[in-house]
């Protein structure tokens, strides 16, 4: 019964304090089975498209929904009232007109790099906390930032973001710098933000493997859990209990940065509204928190159906998870040993096995490798956005998979990660931790360049 860290290599309170080759715990073999990562939802791709391929078991049906559901994913999404009125409808705020705008390629987005630069996948969550202590959206701009809108309609405003760099050292003497964000929101159209507004930018993440994610039982999450570190190593991996919108009860959150979405029907649906201004029939009404929406052209009640929907659905679900290169490389082997010895694994849960997926039998009953337990941990002040959601208070994010890490680059042409894009590498990313996450930062900082460099294929192999 434990659990851990957070970050994109997440960490946890670590296992050794200092060089890791000074620890004497032995090697956890290899499972030749990590080569493929999603089971059966493996695919042997490593182009450029390499997280847009549909698992190969899919049943007939499902795989023609599959390319409908790609249709919705990547085309554009344009104002009503149009003679494409399956795709009318946007606005009339938004930050994107189709999912494929911030997941490009089913990728991961990244925060502008200058002033004015238009970005796929960055955006900016809003709230506040009224006089009863509740956490709300903020009263005109509601719950994100949309930086664009409908013809002859003020985009609601625009973030900038600029960087400080934070020099340090490696123990072996060899320097790094870290660069601390600073966001600014210029342009604002309908007045002030609230004087207490809470913020926290978010990159979009790569849509592999999330509906083996979501095949995995709640018990065998809640199992890894270990909210009072009862064993004592500092690790406290807690669960997110979140609302199910459809049903209006409380359950375990496990998709999104903090764990704040229980599945990937509600994911789906709150994304279209929030992100394009398109209503589902779980989110009925547009966003217009500063506009008569009764003079607002709509794509007809809701502007996506639900069979539509649930294309869409269905395709993040099943897009597979490609294969690891060089699993059994010796330098990677040496890394992945590393990633153990600092404990890294705590929180980068390596192995699980799905359960009965409700509506996609080749997601059931796999082995799969995606390195995270699904809970919330304390990453220190460094990385908090002091916003808390649902149970997550404003130090805690959930531990991110980490499969198709190493390929990022190849799909997305960047390398930056964590939550708002500020690591423009995995070992930025690493040095980033704290919190329950900062003993294995330590532990890399104590690592020889070597050692360090293998740690790092070993990540890049993911």
């Amino acid at each position: 019964m434990k659990k851990i860290s957070i970050g994109l290599i997440g960490a946890v309170f670590a296992f050794c304090l200092f060089l890791p080759t000074a620890c004497q715990t032995p090697a956890v073999p290899i499972n030749p089975a990590e080569r493929l990562p999603g089971g059966i939802a493996t695919v042997f791709n490593d182009t450029p498209n390499a997280f847009g391929q549909p698992v190969d078991a899919l049943e007939r049906m499902d795989e023609l929904h599959f390319f409908v559901g790609n249709s919705f994913f990547n085309q554009n999404w344009v104002t009503a009232p149009a003679s494409t009125t399956a795709r009318d409808g946007i606005g009339p705020f938004f930050n994107a007109r189709s999912c494929s705008g911030c997941h490009f390629k089913d990728g991961r987005g990244r925060p502008p790099e200058f002033d004015g630069e238009t970005t796929t996948g960055f955006l900016v969550r809003l709230s506040v906390v009224n006089p009863d202590g509740e956490v709300v959206p903020d009263p005109i701009y509601g719950g994100q930032l949309q930086d664009r809108s409908l013809e002859g309609i003020s985009p609601e405003g625009t973030v900038l973001v600029s960087y400080e760099e934070i020099a340090g050292t490696f123990a072996d003497g060899a320097p790094y710098s870290l660069r601390r964000p600073t966001y600014t929101f210029v342009n604002l159209a309908y007045g002030e933000m609230a004087e207490n507004i809470l913020i926290s930018p978010r990159v979009a993440n790569q849509m592999i493997g999330l509906g083996l994610l979501e095949a995995i039982s709640a018990e065998a999450i809640l199992a890894q859990a270990d909210p009072d570190d009862q064993d004592g190593d500092g690790i406290s991996g807690r669960p997110n209990w979140v609302i199910d919108t459809a049903s209006g009860e409380t359950v375990l959150g496990r998709f999104g940065w903090k764990a704040n979405q229980p599945n990937l029907h509600q994911q789906t649906a709150d994304a279209f509204l929030g992100d394009m201004g398109i209503t589902t029939s779980l989110h009925p009404l547009d966003n217009c928190e500063t506009l008569d929406c009764a003079l607002i052209p709509h794509g007809g009640t809701p502007e996506i159906e639900d069979d539509d929907l649930d294309k869409v659905v269905l395709y993040v679900s099943t897009l597979a998870v490609p294969a690891r290169p060089d699993w059994d490389d010796d330098t990677v082997v040496q890394g992945r040993e590393l990633f153990m010895q600092a404990n890294c694994s705590a929180c980068h849960t390596p192995a699980w096995e799905t359960g009965d997926h409700p509506t996609i039998a080749s997601l059931s009953q796999q082995t799969i490798f995606p390195y995270t337990d699904l809970l919330l941990h304390d990453m220190g002040e460094g990385l908090a956005d002091n916003r808390p959601d649902f149970e997550a208070t404003g130090r805690e994010w959930r531990t991110p998979p980490l499969w198709g890490l190493g390929l990022i680059e190849t799909v997305n042409g960047h390398t930056t990660l964590l939550h708002d894009g500020r690591a423009r590498n995995i070992s930025e990313a690493i040095l980033w931790h704290g919190g329950e996450g900062e003993a294995s930062k330590q532990a890399f900082v104590n690592m020889t360049a070597e050692e360090r460099d293998a740690l790092i294929r070993f990540l890049e192999s993911q």
